[in-house]
Formats: C-alpha cells, structure tokens, sequence
C-alpha cells in the first residue's frame, strides 16, 4: 500500500508520496512512486502511482519505451497538451491490462494500479488528472483542489478542513505534510522516506524537489507541533456537561436507562 497526494492551486502544484510497498514483521520493501518527465521551459509532468508494483513499473517502462522510440508516437515529451498526456498514461495501463489481467485473475491477484499526472505544458495552465486501473480519467476543477491515492482515508479530513486554491504552495506543502504524518500513524503499511515535488506556475520545470527521511528536521518538528496542538485545542473544549446533568425537578435521581429490545430465548 502507499500514499499519495497532489493538491492544485493558483500558484501551482504540490505533489507528495511515500515509498512503502510492502509491510510484515520481517520485510519492508521501499520503492519511489513519484516520476518526473521535464524539458525545462517547455514541460513538467509529475506521475505517482498506486495499486500493484509490477502493474505501475509496467505502465512506466512502456512510457519510457515511447519516448525513446522513432516511430513518432504520442508520448510524455512530444504530446500537445496534459490531456493527452494523461491519455499517454490511460493506453499505456490498459495495454498492461491487455498484456496481464488475465494471468494474473487466474492466480487470484486483482488488476489493481492508478496514477495522477499533473503538471504544465507551454501554452496551457497547470493541470491535474486522477487516472483509475481502466486507464480512462478526471481532470481537477477549481471546485476539487487535489487527488489521492492509495490509503487515503487517514489524510484526507485535515485536507479537506485547511485547503483552498489560493493558498501558497508552502503551506499546502505543509498541509500534504500533515496528512503524511496521520496517515502514517495510522497505517504500518504506509512510510518514510518521502518524496516532495513543487511546481509553480509558468516555470515549466521542477521548482523543489525533497527527499524526507528520518532525520529532516523540519518533518519531524511539524509532525511533533501537530500532536502537541491537537491536544491543546482538545483539552481547551467544553466537556459535554449533559452527560452529568439531571432533568429539571428530577434533582438526585439518575435518568433511566435507555430501552432494550431483547429477543426471545
């Protein structure tokens, strides 16, 4: 399992992904699930990928070979704008479904794989797409500010409270950072390290990239604050003080219990 998110904004794109495949007692297996594609003034394209290894690797290898074939295909450098790009993506997961669904039904294994591809191509504004196992995808509108994938349940409450389109990429950094934290004290199966991308707008390149391990500081200060602030603002709110109240003129005596339907022995 892994954990990816991507949030747009006005000043551009923020994309953060962890690197854990695998988790047991005994074997943590780490691989990178973010992918740049740049010609720096021209494009950038960020791809980060979920579901099973094998299919994602799959999916990457057939792009790479498209770019570097002769035959003038379609592909990730020469495509005219990100919704072919994401098209690109889309053929290129259902060719690995033509090539291994079948085998892998009859061994039991779910065809299991998406993607986002955000990024921006000269002549267009960023943009951002949510690419599902039938290589068909959406597109982010101003009313849907980020993508995820993977185990998203843990991170997607703080997101959904703090982001908005307008806000600077350094906090909505901060924001994907905090959603990392709780999805990964949530869930053994999602881990450090992680990889960080921004993309402002009209740069047309990469303009951050991090690695966070164990020892960045900044990760660990963000993510000790955050626990510490979240019981501070819960022990400054009010108990719920109708649990200890009585009824009006029924001062000493406890309300009955609530009724029990029990079935018949």
């Amino acid at each position: 399992m892994t954990y990816c998110v991507s949030m747009l904004l006005d000043a551009g794109l923020v994309f953060l992904s962890d690197s854990r495949t695998n988790a047991g007692v005994d074997q943590i297996n780490t691989f990178r699930k973010t992918t740049v594609f740049e010609r720096p003034g021209d494009r950038v394209l960020v791809l980060m990928s979920a579901g099973n290894l094998a299919i994602t690797q799959g999916v990457l290898n057939l792009l790479a070979e498209r770019i570097m074939s002769q035959q003038g295909e379609t592909n990730l450098y020469n495509c005219p704008n990100m919704f072919e790009g994401a098209r690109c993506v889309g053929a290129a997961l259902r060719e690995m479904h033509h090539r291994d669904a079948e085998a892998l039904r009859q061994q039991g294994v779910e065809f299991n794989a998406s993607f986002i591809l955000g990024g921006q191509i000269k002549g267009e504004m960023t943009r951002l797409f949510h690419i599902y196992s039938a290589g068909n995808f959406v597109e982010a509108t101003p009313d849907t500010t980020y993508f995820q994938i993977g185990e998203s349940k843990y991170g997607k409450p703080i997101i959904d409270r703090v982001i908005r389109r307008s806000m600077p990429l350094s906090e909505a950094a901060k924001c994907a950072l905090i959603s990392m934290d709780s999805t990964i004290r949530s869930n053994l199966s999602v881990g450090l390290p992680l990889d960080l991308v921004i993309v402002r707008r009209d740069e047309h390149r990469v303009s951050s990239q991090v690695d966070i391990d164990s020892t960045n500081e900044y990760f660990h200060r963000i993510r000790e604050r955050w626990g510490e602030a979240l019981r501070e603002i819960f022990s400054e709110l009010p108990n719920p003080d109708w649990l200890l109240s009585t009824p009006p003129g029924d001062s000493g005596r406890l309300a009955p219990p609530p009724t029990r339907l029990q079935g018949r022995k």
